[in-house]
């Protein structure tokens, strides 16, 4: 599994409209066959910060992912809206196969 976290700051005038923006973009990727999860966040401390996880079968999954026409236009409308360069974590773990139980928290 491929997990990708990235963190955006944006411009105030459009952190309210954020998913707006990005929901072409987000629609399509989970519409992807190798996309396990693509999940947005609204950071609690700065109103202006955005967390995205996502989460992709393999390498392959991962490729198609950034060929994609909705890729390069999604990249292309945060481009326009982001305040600074984004933050990201990328991770290529064989083991990981998506979510898990929490087993401190196990029901």
């Amino acid at each position: 599994m491929i997990f990708i976290a990235v963190r955006f700051t944006t411009r105030p005038d459009v952190a309210d409209a954020w998913l707006e923006h990005v929901a072409d973009f987000t629609n399509a990727t989970r519409s992807e066959p190798g996309n396990l999860f693509f999940d947005w966040s609204r950071g609690v401390d700065d109103p202006n910060q955005w967390v995205l996880l996502e989460g992709f079968a393999d390498d392959e999954a991962g490729a198609k992912h950034v060929a994609s026409d909705h890729f390069k236009a999604g990249l292309a409308t945060m481009g326009e809206l982001i305040a600074s360069t984004p933050e990201i974590i990328h991770v290529n773990s064989p083991e990981l196969q998506g979510w898990g139980p929490m087993g401190e928290l196990a029901r």
